[in-house]
């Protein structure tokens, strides 16, 4: 049984930042409640109130809330509608898949005069002969009824027949009382019968049934059998057989987390009991391991998710394996030669998101330099190089003398007169004397020189 605290409404009010005091709306659905309670006191302005699929039995603890306007009860153990008068802005009432059976208790929602769609389908009510009419009279101000809008003249009829009808409600509610009596009593008896080995209703003993329950109890491995036993049996639909399902789904639960938690999961197995590393692939992803013998080097390609966040990777690589952890998926592998960890690099790239491993080998492979291919006069050109350099002193050049086209300006003029006569008008350079300092002249060298 789920209660409803202070921690489940501040959990259901993230969309109002935990504030419960100005709780609009929350929903509480799903959450196998059996009692409403606290919601009139904490959340005085809801306006919505999710609460189907629980095991509610009674409408209560709602009175308070003055501008609810939609309460959804559907699919829960509800018998008789009450506790709603003060909710005086109630719009939408949604007791969809209940055990209403007293359909006179309707009747309290006279005083809802903003109350415009009701539905009750699924409840044992609605298979009274009158059902719509009764319920149409009984609520003058409901637009919808059972999702189908009402007419006009349905209105006046119903309002017609409404003397004739309630007569025939009420004794339907009679027989549907006692027919719950006796459905009640039959789950008593089969509660107690489950209770007290041996006894099954039918006043025998069975000795072997004790043993059977005694081993149950004990934890033994689960009856396939009786869980289809359980399934395939025909009951009526009450809320005491749909309490019995909750708690057997339930009990399944409880009892599969225990069998989970004594088996013990088992470890990663990533290396061999030599230490050899074994090649493991948990994150199911492509990847591509090149040996590139040219830059003697491994590179691992990996095709990470494109919009994976970096910090959700994690590399490691040492010398005879590479690891790499994505979101807690390990992707190992196992390297055909060693590689030196300490000059490895990883990067990803921005495009497509792959991650590239740069592993360079420990082992060097020293290779020795091709031959250019040369052609024949090249052959012929350094033969005649080597030729030259072998030879003793240094090399001249062979001129020749009749080759020479251009003039010797040199020796245009044989001969040189032992003279050199200037050009005419060329005057020479004579000295002029500098006149000595007078005696009162004083050197400052502060003073800049005249230009």
């Amino acid at each position: 049984m789920t209660r409803i605290t202070e921690t489940l409404i501040r959990k259901r009010a993230e969309h109002n930042e935990l504030e419960i005091s100005t709780l609009e709306e929350v929903s509480l659905h799903q959450q196998d409640i059996e009692k409403i309670e606290h919601i009139d006191r904490w959340c005085r302005e809801l306006k919505i109130l999710y609460l189907q699929s629980n095991l509610i039995p009674t409408i209560e603890n709602v009175s308070k809330l003055k501008k609810l306007e939609y309460l959804n009860l559907a699919l829960n153990n509800v018998e008789k509608i009450e506790n709603l008068e003060g909710c005086e802005s109630l719009k939408k009432l949604d007791l969809t898949v209940n055990f209403v059976g007293e359909l006179t208790s309707i009747e309290c929602l006279k005083e809802n005069y903003n109350l415009k769609e009701l539905f009750l389908t699924g409840n044992p009510c609605t298979e009274f002969e009158g059902y719509r009419d009764y319920v149409i009279a009984t609520l003058p101000q409901l637009k919808w009824l059972d999702g189908t809008e009402i007419d006009k003249s349905e209105r006046i009829k119903a309002a017609q027949e409404l003397n004739v009808i309630r007569p025939k409600i009420l004794e339907q509610e009679k027989q549907h009382r006692k027919k719950r009596e006796r459905q009640k009593a039959e789950a008593e008896r089969k509660k107690n019968a489950e209770e007290k080995p041996g006894f099954d209703g039918r006043w025998y003993t069975d000795i072997n049934d004790g043993d059977k329950k005694e081993g149950s109890q004990k934890g033994q491995d689960f009856d396939l059998d009786a869980e289809k036993e359980f399934w395939d049996e025909k009951v009526p639909f009450t809320p005491e057989s749909r309490k019995e399902v909750h708690d057997h789904i339930q009990e399944t639960k409880r009892r599969d987390e225990e069998k989970t938690k004594k088996e013990e999961k088992k470890p990663r197995t990533l290396f061999a009991p030599d230490g050899r590393p074994y090649n493991v692939n948990e994150a199911g992803v492509d990847f591509t391991l090149t040996d590139d013998e040219d830059r003697n080097m491994i590179v691992l390609d990996v095709a990470c998710f494109k919009h994976m966040d970096t910090s959700l990777l994690d590399c490691d690589v040492q010398t005879n394996y590479v690891r790499v952890l994505m979101k807690g998926k390990i992707l190992q592998l196992c390297l055909s030669e060693d590689v030196n960890p300490d000059s490895s690099t990883a990067q990803r790239s921005q495009i497509t998101g792959h991650l590239v491993v740069t592993m360079p080998k420990t082992k060097q492979i020293i290779t020795a330099n091709k031959p250019k291919k040369t052609s024949n006069k090249e052959n012929c050109h350094d033969a005649k190089q080597t030729d030259k350099k072998q030879q003793s002193g240094p090399v001249l050049l062979e001129v020749d003398e009749s080759a020479k086209k251009c003039v010797d300006i040199g020796n245009i003029v044989k001969d040189k007169p032992e003279k050199i006569v200037p050009p005419l008008g060329h005057s020479n350079r004579r000295d002029i004397p500098v006149p000595p300092n007078s005696d009162d002249f004083v050197d400052d060298p502060d003073v800049p020189p005249l230009l």
